[in-house]
């Protein structure tokens, strides 16, 4: 039964460590920050538990959604220690919005460690624990906890094994979504202990618990753990049943698969909108693109390229060997140095940044990289671009090919989780959105972008092409409905 047809108002709490506009890293930022708010609109009572990272309070004072004054505090033992937080409420576009403040244990401005210890992982630890303790400051308890990926993969376990909060076990139904099965949350087995959890919680005889090769993994215990578990896409539940995408983890999601369902994310278009996006020089929409031209010019002016009409690709996302980085350079480097533009935007390691670097210093004709995340580049970026690339390896959902929809850039993508539930063919269907390939190589990728350059010198051809993809609806909605509908079931299993 869905939870909008329960004869109550369901109550549900997501539990992460980011919450676009607050705190954003990645897709889940945009998720948690959307997500929620589609369920309200539904009649749910759904709000969201997040760190004051560094500037965070800040910008919810900019917001004008904070208080003068926290409502309240929340403690939790972690490593033999007491810790406590300031609990603020704050109201994001009509979501209310919880937000803890130890301003030592959350730091860290890049949100995750980069060394998995038991210190470093105490900000997520105290996250996890402050949900079951939220009731007391806030004066509102959830009926279901919704934790996601590893940071907060802590919040079913710790109902089942943790020797104080597994009395709460009886309070709370819960939820975990797993939006990147790369990152599991490994750790000693000698940190269970300072965290509060008893012996049962890792044991060699019980594949049921958090030992995986020795070490402690939280997301195994999660998916082992939680009352429902769920990936951001339908393809990527299937695709982490399988050796190559399970990372070690296939046989457990495959042992658990009866409470397993893929479910699509969809996209904020308050946010994603070009028809009213503030961070673009011009609007446009699927009935009107002239504005999409003006964005074009701006962004040819700002990185002081000659415009001579080529087509601009555009990439937009984490520089990381997960989003086909490296494939992706290569296969560029064979349309040098006068067949297109390239824009690539993204964050990253040392190593792609240099990479990048080169990149653009052998082709500073036709190159630019902006490699310190900018907001205002990356709406700027898709309003302009006429071609999106997106060459990942694996991609639970991927959000930058639903964004390019609605912004009229025409993805060209691997064909693997998220990407192909999402992006049609355009040389395989009439209502196709973008050019799909299957093999993770560079002559697959440039045989794509081939395809879709052939299609782009064919106007008429070309603009049914974008008429599509502007007019594809990958809105909240839909996926709301989805959540609404575990959430009944959870709530009414016996």
């Amino acid at each position: 039964m869905t939870a909008e047809k329960l004869d109550f108002q369901v109550k549900v709490l997501h539990v992460s460590p980011e919450c676009a506009p607050l705190a954003k890293k990645g897709g889940l930022g945009d998720v948690v920050g959307s997500l929620p708010k589609a369920l309200r609109s539904l009649g749910l009572d759904a709000r969201v538990l997040m760190p004051a990272w560094p500037g965070v309070l800040d910008m919810a004072r900019s917001l004008s959604a904070l208080p003068s004054r926290p409502i309240g505090s929340i403690s939790a033992a972690l490593n033999w220690r007491a810790l406590t937080a300031r609990l603020w409420r704050a109201q994001i576009d009509g979501l209310p919005v919880y937000i803890l403040q130890n301003d030592e244990l959350f730091a860290n401005e890049n949100i995750y460690p980069e060394q998995m210890d038991a210190v470093t992982a105490e900000p997520m630890l105290f996250l996890s624990y402050a949900a079951f303790e939220l009731s007391r400051a806030a004066r509102w308890k959830p009926h279901i906890i919704h934790a996601h990926d590893w940071p907060t993969a802590a919040v079913p376990c710790a109902l089942r094994w943790h020797r104080a909060c597994s009395k709460l076990a009886g309070d709370f139904d819960t939820v975990y979504t797993i939006h990147n099965m790369a990152h599991q949350g490994l750790f000693q087995q000698e940190c269970l202990n300072g965290w509060g959890f008893s012996p049962d919680a890792f044991s060699q005889f019980n594949p049921g618990s958090m030992e995986f090769y020795g070490q402690a993994n939280l997301m195994k215990g999660a998916i082992n753990t939680a009352d429902a578990i769920t990936t951001v896409s339908p393809s990527y539940s299937w695709d982490i049943q399988t050796q190559d995408g399970g990372f070690g983890l296939d046989g457990v999601i495959s042992a658990n698969r009866s409470k397993l369902r893929g479910i699509l994310n969809g996209i904020d278009y308050d946010v994603w909108n070009p028809s009213k996006d503030a961070l673009i020089p011009a609007h446009f929409s699927a009935d009107d693109r002239s504005g999409k031209k003006l964005c074009r010019a701006a962004l040819m002016e700002k990185f002081n390229w000659q415009d001579d009409g080529r087509p601009l690709v555009i990439f937009v996302g984490r520089l990381t060997e997960q989003k086909g980085v490296d494939i992706m350079l290569d296969a560029l480097n064979r349309f040098m140095p006068d067949m297109i533009y390239a824009l690539i935007i993204g964050s990253g390691s040392e190593l792609y940044n240099r990479k990048l670097a080169d990149f653009e210093l052998n082709h500073m004709e036709s190159v630019r990289t902006v490699t310190a995340f900018s907001e205002e580049s990356a709406h700027c970026a898709y309003a302009a671009g006429d071609i999106l690339l997106m060459p990942s390896l694996f991609e639970p959902c991927g959000l930058s090919q639903l964004i390019a929809f609605a912004y009229g850039a025409i993805p060209v993508a691997r064909a693997t989780g998220g990407l192909a539930d999402t992006v049609r063919d355009a040389d395989s269907s009439p209502d196709g959105t973008g050019f799909l390939f299957t093999d993770y190589s560079v002559s697959e990728l440039e045989a794509a972008l081939n395809r879709a350059l052939s299609a782009k010198a064919e106007p008429e051809r070309w603009d049914k092409i974008v008429s599509n993809a502007m007019n594809e609806d990958f809105s909240w909605n839909a996926s709301a409905h989805e959540y609404a509908a575990l959430y009944g079931d959870v709530i009414t299993a016996e």
